[in-house]
């Protein structure tokens, strides 16, 4: 009796043909790229569905209104750049609206009492890095987590806005320079837009090309494993809570430029838009990471969603409906995704 020992051509169960491995990573690309581009897709949509309604067909594909939403979103974009950074090595900022709101009072105030341009620009950066280094020390060396520190000196800096201020607007001694940064720079895109895409790019950059941005990637996904191979995590960490306040200081001043005016009530509720603009970047071009164009993404999808709903003439809340549930979904999503290995 001899035994048949050549391999046996037809493929058991739990062994997958060439055939069908190559389906199935045909469809995880495709999946892939659907996820990836769903977001960009569903801001198109709305931009469509905004301009063939009836209320909206005639005001909301103008290049007036175009020009009101990009200059609206500038100051925005910044702070959510900021505030990414620290979400990328899994820390949360929620200061980044009002310590957006103290740099600009505070580079009003240096204004109005006579300052020069540079001095104020470097008061308003200047308290914004020392924020910032208050909350990565907190988090890095006392230990204390990140969503309480930065929850904590949210209310501590709005107090010391409203002490700065009495309540009331600075309105006096911004000089036209500065207020000139409304101004078009090309087919009615302000200038105050164009900063923020530097700032895009920028972080963009940092993040994709640099040792810190990789490593601040590492950290993300595994920090026990990052420090295990030798990160510095605590330097790296606290270096990622200081450029989110600096990015935050330096919206601020493009704020002051945009308002005229250090209003004490304006800052804070930058920090929900940017949140959930972070979180909704899982969602968008590289789906289940936290990544700079998703962000930019989700900014201009809310941007949209925003602009048509107020073109509309719906009450305010329904705006609060829409960023509320952006965010809901956004961290629903980074969970979903990242459970899911994405």
């Amino acid at each position: 009796m001899t035994l048949n020992t050549a391999p046996d051509a037809t493929p058991t169960a739990t062994t997958p043909t060439p055939e069908a491995s190559s389906r199935g990573d045909r469809a995880r690309r495709i999946r892939h790229h659907a996820e990836a581009s769903a977001l960009v897709v569903l801001t198109i949509v709305v931009a469509i569905v905004w301009s063939l309604l009836p209320e909206t067909s005639r005001s909301f594909p103008s290049l007036a209104n175009l020009r009101v939403v990009l200059l609206s979103q500038a100051v925005l974009v910044i702070v959510t750049m900021g505030a990414l950074v620290p979400l990328i090595c899994r820390q949360y900022d929620f200061s980044v609206g009002a310590v957006t709101g103290l740099s600009s009072i505070l580079a009003a105030s240096v204004l109005a009492g006579g300052g020069s341009m540079p001095v104020a620009v470097l008061a308003g950066l200047g308290v914004a890095l020392l924020v910032g280094l208050v909350n990565g020390v907190l988090v890095t060396v006392v230990g204390v987590d990140s969503v309480i520190v930065t929850l904590g000196m949210t209310t501590l800096l709005a107090g010391v806005a409203t002490w700065k201020t009495g309540g009331l607007s600075i309105l006096s001694g911004i000089p036209e320079s500065l207020l000139s940064i409304t101004n078009p720079l090309v087919i009615g895109i302000p200038i105050s837009f164009a900063v923020a895409l530097v700032f895009t790019i920028a972080t963009g950059y940092t993040m994709r090309s640099t040792p810190f941005g990789r490593y601040l990637h590492a950290i993300g996904s595994n920090v026990s494993a990052a420090r295990l191979v030798g990160l510095p995590t605590r330097r790296l960490t606290l270096g990622a809570f200081l450029i989110s306040a600096l990015f935050a200081g330096a919206a601020g001043i493009v704020l002051l430029g945009t308002t005229g005016a250090g209003n004490p009530r304006v800052g804070p509720e930058l920090t929900l838009p940017a949140i959930a603009a972070g979180f909704l970047s899982v969602a968008a071009i590289k789906p289940g990471r936290f990544n700079v164009w998703g962000a930019f993404v989700a900014i201009l999808f809310l941007a949209v969603l925003n602009s048509g709903l107020n073109l509309m003439g719906v009450s305010s809340y329904v705006n609060d409906f829409a960023n509320g549930l952006a965010l809901i979904a956004g961290v629903s999503l980074s969970a979903l995704l990242r459970r899911r290995g994405t």
